[in-house]
C-alpha cells in the first residue's frame, strides 16, 4: 500500500510541475550542422541517459502499479519489459524525427502550453487513481 501511495503522490507531483510550467516558454537555440557524432554514439548517449534516469523507473513503476494485475508470470514480466523498451525507443525516435524539422518544431512550440497542460492533467489523474486504488471500495 505504501509504495502505491508514494508512487501516486510522485505522479501527482510531476503532473503539477508539468502543469505549472506549461506557460513557461522553451529556450530554443539553433544547432549548427554537427558531423562529429555518429549514430551509434548518439544512440549510446540517449540509451545510457534514459537507463540511468531514476525518474523513468519511478514513473513506470507508479503507472504499472495502477494498471497491472497483482499476480504476474515470468513470461508476462518479460513481455512487459520488451514492450516498454519498444514503446520508449519508438516514442523517442518519433519525437526526434518529428521535432527535427522546423515546421513541426514550430507547431509544438505554438501548442506547448496545451500539450503540457494536458500531460500534467493526465499525470495528476493517474496519481489520484493510484492513491484511490489503495482504499477499499
Amino acid at each position: 500500500m505504501a509504495p502505491k501511495v508514494a508512487g501516486g503522490l510522485y505522479l501527482t507531483y510531476l503532473g503539477v510541475r508539468i502543469w505549472a510550467s506549461a506557460k513557461r516558454p522553451l529556450v530554443v537555440t539553433e544547432v549548427g550542422s554537427r558531423t562529429d557524432t555518429t549514430t551509434g554514439r548518439a544512440f549510446t548517449l540517449g540509451f545510457t541517459t534514459q537507463v540511468s534516469n531514476p525518474k523513468t523507473a519511478v514513473v513506470y513503476a507508479s503507472v504499472f502499479a495502477a494498471f497491472l494485475p497483482a499476480v504476474q508470470t515470468p513470461a508476462f514480466n518479460l513481455s512487459v519489459t520488451v514492450l516498454v523498451f519498444l514503446v520508449e525507443a519508438g516514442w523517442y525516435a518519433l519525437v526526434a524525427l518529428a521535432l527535427s524539422s522546423d515546421r513541426s518544431r514550430g507547431a509544438y512550440l505554438r501548442y506547448k502550453s496545451l500539450v503540457d497542460t494536458t500531460a500534467g492533467g493526465v499525470m495528476v489523474a493517474l496519481g489520484v487513481k493510484l492513491i484511490a486504488s489503495t482504499h477499499p471500495s
